[in-house]
């Protein structure tokens, strides 16, 4: 898997922080930022889609 390097804000990761570690929602920063990109990109489709965008 490739590895992506990003600079973020400390608030941000500070917030991130809060939802990562032994049980709570992400076991790493890694799962966390990969789910929210997901999420993201699965948006951007929808809205893509709801424009006549994208190619199906």
């Amino acid at each position: 898997m490739p590895k992506v390097s990003l600079d973020i804000p400390q608030e941000l990761l500070d917030d991130l922080n809060k939802h990562v570690g032994d049980n709570k929602k992400f076991v790493t920063q890694a799962d966390a930022i990969r789910t929210a990109v997901r999420k993201m990109l699965d948006q951007l489709d929808d809205i893509d889609r709801r424009h006549g965008r994208l190619d199906e």
